[in-house]
């Protein structure tokens, strides 16, 4: 226990700045997610309002987690840090459980459905879905999750990465925005 609260006094600026980062970068992730939907006309479709709950809860999951992180750099009571970690464990279950799969599906179909970006990003958003919840479940049992596990979340960033490139590149002439009329609104 000393150990933790030496780690934590001594990273304590780290600890916070990777928080807001991890705070922000869904909401980054968010905004863009919502501009595919919109891109691709499925904002009054079932997938798009799918879209906006599997975004709601990879928001929630991100923030609890981050509240943990928080948390942790409290010395009092003295088993907080220690209490602390322990639900940053189990929170992250949630991101394979439920969080990644519900936004990539809906996403995934929209985009398999749409021309906004290559069907290939849509095929590859189902099969990032399929691995985390796979993994979910795979290690369901476990109370903390492996290492290599984590690590495969990562996966998820070159996919958001190569999909923001693509549409930069792909640029309006392969799918410009329109605006809705006073009828569709």
């Amino acid at each position: 226990m000393p150990e933790l609260l030496a780690f934590g006094h001594q990273h304590y600026r780290s600890i916070l700045w990777g928080a807001w980062m991890q705070a922000v970068g869904p909401v980054l992730i968010i905004l863009f997610a919502f501009t595919l939907v919109f891109l691709a006309g499925a904002e009054r479709r079932l997938a798009g309002w799918m879209t906006l709950l599997g975004a709601t809860i990879l928001m929630m999951v991100s923030l609890i987690e981050i509240t943990f992180y928080m948390s942790a750099l409290h010395t009092d009571p003295d088993t907080l840090p220690f209490i602390s970690l322990q639900l940053i464990a189990a929170v992250q279950h949630l991101y394979f459980i439920v969080a990644a799969p519900a936004l990539f599906v809906p996403l995934g179909v929209i985009l398999v459905r749409s021309s906004v970006l290559p069907r290939a990003f849509g095929y590859l958003a189902l099969v990032l879905a399929a691995i985390f919840g796979g993994l979910g479940v795979a290690f369901l049992l476990d109370l903390t999750l492996p290492a290599p596990v984590t690590a495969v979340a990562g996966v998820q960033a070159l996919w958001w990465l190569a999909a923001a490139v693509t549409l930069l590149l792909r640029g309006e002439r392969a799918h410009p925005i329109t605006l809705p009329t006073a009828e569709e609104r």
